[in-house]
């Protein structure tokens, strides 16, 4: 599956019948997937598909759907109230010769209020069923158009990525070959250590002095740490290999490099893997920065 980012933009707009539509959907980041509706009043009904919908395309992001529906020019027609109707004409041959006896013309008819209404067609069930389906169908195409904004941007954002986790490779290789790492110069740096310990303790016991000594040598090697950055570097090519939602994977991987660069800086005596170790650490920052925009 391609990596997406969070952030991205799409508009549909389309017709059905007499009635034009609009969908306007914005992305941005988010720990889950939270969906937040404008629709129109009388149109609350499109909401539990609007929710299934878009939970098939996207699993994390604040995501904002805006809908417009609005009539075109509607054809009208006449309507008869044949009761008004029926009841004028009797109340004529009521009054009989009271009044004129010619006959009722059509624009006399039109003057009395109530005889002819003019109105927009109802409209049927059938109708009403296309219509949804019509604007459903335009909110899975701008759907379909804000994932692949996404994934464009997942795309771009990968390959950023990818030069972060280079970077980490490098620089965790620069401290596992720094000569500061060698056997003789670490027994070197433990036999100075250990003497600074005897000038200071002369009483000192041996059992305490091996404690000292088995302190000093776990401080002193970085194997532990250097491993495990290599591990996690494996880790986050995999999951950008593989795609898809990882962005919650990638972010965990990216605290456990900055536990590991920050334990490099602790132990480290040289002054080249201290430089390495804060690289690292300005690395790893902008690796989790990136991540944050990844689904």
């Amino acid at each position: 599956m391609p990596l997406q980012s969070m952030t991205g933009f799409a508009r549909r707009e389309g017709s059905s019948g007499r009635h034009r539509w609009a969908w306007e959907l914005r992305s941005v980041n988010g720990k889950g997937l939270d969906i937040r509706l404008r629709l129109p009043q009388g149109l609350e009904r499109f909401e539990p598909d609007c929710r299934r919908l878009a939970s098939e395309y996207f699993a994390r992001g604040n995501l904002q759907i805006g809908l417009n529906v609005s009539g075109g020019e509607a054809a009208v027609e006449a309507v008869i109230n044949q009761g008004a109707l029926s009841a004028v004409l009797r109340l004529r041959e009521q009054l009989g010769d009271l009044v004129d006896p010619a006959p009722l013309k059509f624009d006399t008819l039109l003057s009395i209020r109530g005889i002819v209404d003019f109105r927009e067609p109802e409209e049927s069930e059938s109708e009403r069923a296309g219509r949804d389906a019509d604007i459903l169908s335009g909110l899975a195409l701008a759907l379909g158009d804000l994932r692949s904004m996404r994934e464009e941007e997942g795309a771009a954002l990968g390959q950023i990525l990818l030069a972060h986790v280079d970077r980490i490779e490098q620089l965790t290789a620069s401290v596992e070959s720094d000569p500061s790492r060698s056997p003789s110069a670490i027994a070197e740096r433990l036999a100075q250590q250990v003497a600074l310990i005897m000038e200071g303790a002369s009483s000192l016991d041996r059992e305490r002095l091996h404690a000292e000594v088995a302190l000093l040598a776990t401080k002193a090697d970085l194997r532990e740490e250097i491993d495990r950055l290599g591990s996690h570097v494996a880790a986050a090519r995999d999951l950008l290999a593989k795609g898809g939602p990882v962005g919650r994977k990638l972010d965990f991987l990216a605290q456990e490099f900055n536990r590991e660069s920050n334990t490099i800086c602790s132990k480290s005596n040289a002054a080249a893997v201290s430089a390495a170790g804060i690289e690292l650490k300005v690395v790893i920052d902008q690796f989790r920065e990136q991540v944050q925009n990844l689904e």
